[in-house]
């Protein structure tokens, strides 16, 4: 798969969105990297694992987040969904996924209902150890600052808002991944 190509076909001009994008999926990437190079004993897919972290948020364009430079009509908690509808289109439902399933620390059905979150309600949880990686690998590292690394303190404190099962699942996978 060239990832590159969905990404130009999303994002064809050089903007700042495009920048956005690239600069924070090049590092979510390369932490997730580490993270398949540093556990062999997982057998985590890397070449996948490269792929699907590159357009992890491929579907922030269709999402108001004007700080960010998105001026799409969706709310920003969308772009996990809108970019899993643009990937299965493609023809990449296993990245689709990985889409749909990284926001926050994963969220539950009960969560979207107590938040009053406008998704479907569902479970939209990491399962497979790639995802796992990928949305570790994502919480530290914002859209704002896409070049700085969060400290696992401050990606904690970011996790918060999604609640409790949510630090706990990352918590198991800062045992799991470092």
């Amino acid at each position: 798969m060239d990832y590159l190509s969905i990404i130009d076909k999303y994002y064809p001009e050089a903007n700042r969105l495009r920048d956005i994008l690239i600069t924070h999926s090049t590092m979510v990437m390369k932490r997730a990297v580490k993270i398949c190079d540093a556990h062999p004993e997982l057998n985590i897919n890397k070449d996948f694992v490269i792929e699907a972290a590159m357009l992890h948020d491929i579907g922030i364009c269709k999402c108001d987040a004007p700080g960010i430079e998105c001026f799409g009509t969706e709310p920003y908690i969308l772009h996990g969904r809108m970019g899993a509808e643009m990937l299965r289109r493609e023809g990449f439902p296993e990245h689709a996924r990985v889409c749909e399933r990284h926001t926050g620390a994963g969220i539950t059905c009960d969560d979207i209902i107590a938040q009053g979150l406008p998704l479907p309600h569902q479970d939209f949880l990491p399962e497979t150890i790639e995802e796992q990686v990928i949305c570790y690998a994502d919480k530290f590292y914002s859209k704002t600052h896409p070049e700085r690394e969060k400290s696992y303190e401050q990606a904690v404190k970011s996790l918060s808002k999604f609640g409790e099962a949510g630090l706990e699942r990352f918590a198991r996978w800062k045992e799991l991944f470092e």
